[in-house]
């Protein structure tokens, strides 16, 4: 697949990397030559220093025989341009990073469609969406709803508490029981687990179950003690706080605390009057006292500083907040800040990368994410008619190794998976993988 990505900027070089893995053509594009050479020779792909608003660039790059061309440049003018011409060049498929969020409304899609821009990303509302997963669920570092809620996994921490610890998965987890362990982090190990895997104290764990039995999987979990986020308390004020806040459920008190007091007044222009926003530095235990942190819930650090939001995120903990969630943009830190206790981690690049990938999938998939944590994919795939996993029941699939299906949903009813499932034509199915490239499992729903 030929993949030509402008912008040679956070998400830009990250995908460049982590989409140069999958043996794909891939060229990143960009003006500034310093930031082409900070690559390095370490990963498959090609640069090109120009511009991508030039006509003349994107033929040298080769846009007329372009699969998907993705614009995560900081300006959204020109990465809307630069699809609109790229398409008109003969380019595919489009991606435009954008930063306004009016041009989310589902009624311009089909508008922006028009122009050349097949598809928006927004990376500020994406991560907002995660975070207040996480907030919803305190006792959960990651939660998916899939159709609505058919289907839902969630990612958790296991603890002393675990009523279903050291027990191989077929004793504890059957066909007939309301959940599947669809993966396991266990230290620096990622595991697709097998009947005869065990849970561990402190691994993390990857459920698939229906709405319905979410208490169910709390219980034996050993979470009922875990109590409601209702205060939740915000260091940093950028576009993904504004968006977090926007968004949270009605029921959930928010304070802002932002060191930069310009943006406070824009804040207090931006937010509702029953969000708080305070001046001040969050890094200030005197000052996180003073605004009642010790009655806080949630903790949630959005700078632009990864460092800065880890240690706030320890210093909270530390006061007694039992949720926190750190933004962590330098992927370096991601492993270090799971392995420090942090709890929900937010990575834009990860997850505007996650909503590209799936457009480079030739079966009908609808959704992928990316597990940082546990350094996997999940994908919701839908089969077409005679597709090869609807030929044969799950364990006669011959499914690679490192690859689980954990459950589907058939006519908005969620079904967990077993081995003599038989997949059909139209299910939603989610399959899920670790050192596997996607592209072999797209081949099982054509």
């Amino acid at each position: 697949m030929k993949i030509i990505i402008a912008g040679a900027y956070a998400i830009g070089t990250y995908l460049a990397k982590l989409l140069s893995r999958n043996n794909n053509d891939i060229i990143l594009m960009d003006d500034d030559a310093e930031r082409l050479e900070q690559l390095g020779t370490d990963f498959d792909l090609m640069t090109l220093c120009a511009s991508c608003t030039s006509i003349q660039a994107l033929k040298d790059a080769g846009i007329e025989k372009a699969d998907l061309f993705i614009a995560v440049t900081p300006n959204e003018s020109r990465n809307m341009t630069s699809c609109t011409l790229a398409q008109a060049l003969g380019a595919k498929k489009t991606v435009a990073k954008i930063d306004n969020y009016e041009y989310t409304q589902p009624e311009l899609e089909q508008f922006f469609k028009k122009l050349g821009v097949t598809s928006l990303i927004y990376p500020e509302m994406l991560a907002a969406t995660d975070i207040n997963n996480g907030l919803k669920m305190s006792w959960v570092r990651q939660r998916w709803d899939v159709h609505g809620g058919a289907l839902v996994m969630l990612g958790i921490k296991l603890r002393e508490t675990c009523e279903i610890l050291n027990e191989p998965l077929k004793n504890i987890s059957g066909p007939n029981d309301p959940y599947h362990v669809v993966a396991i982090k266990r230290g620096d190990e990622t595991i697709i687990p097998n009947g005869n895997d065990e849970l561990k104290l402190y691994d993390l764990a990857y459920f698939m179950t229906t709405r319905q039995y979410i208490p169910y999987i709390r219980k034996i979990v050993g979470k009922e003690h875990y109590v409601d986020v209702k205060n939740v308390m915000v260091m940093g004020g950028g576009r993904t706080a504004v968006r977090a806040v926007k968004t949270m459920p009605e029921y959930m008190d928010v304070k802002i605390i932002e060191m930069d007091e310009k943006r406070c007044e824009q804040l207090n222009t931006l937010l509702d009057d029953d969000t708080m926003v305070i001046y001040g530095d969050g890094r200030d235990i005197s000052l996180l006292v003073e605004e009642g942190v010790k009655n806080t819930q949630a903790f949630v650090a959005l700078t632009g500083n990864t460092e800065t939001n880890i240690l706030a995120c320890l210093t909270a903990k530390r006061l007694g907040v039992r949720k926190t969630v750190a933004m962590v943009e330098n992927m370096d830190y991601v492993s270090m800040a799971e392995s420090l206790d942090i709890g929900t981690i937010i990575n834009k690049k990860a997850i505007a990368a996650s909503h590209i990938y799936q457009m480079m999938l030739d079966a009908n998939v609808q959704n992928v994410r990316f597990l940082m944590n546990a350094n996997a994919d999940v994908a919701e795939f839908i089969p077409s008619e005679g597709a090869k996993v609807t030929l044969k029941p799950v364990k006669d699939l011959g499914l690679p190794y490192g690859v689980t299906i954990g459950g589907l949903v058939r006519k908005g009813e969620g079904i967990l998976v077993s081995g003599n499932t038989q997949i059909e034509a139209g299910d939603s199915v989610m399959v899920f993988c670790h050192n596997t490239n996607m592209k072999k499992i797209e081949n099982l729903f054509n």
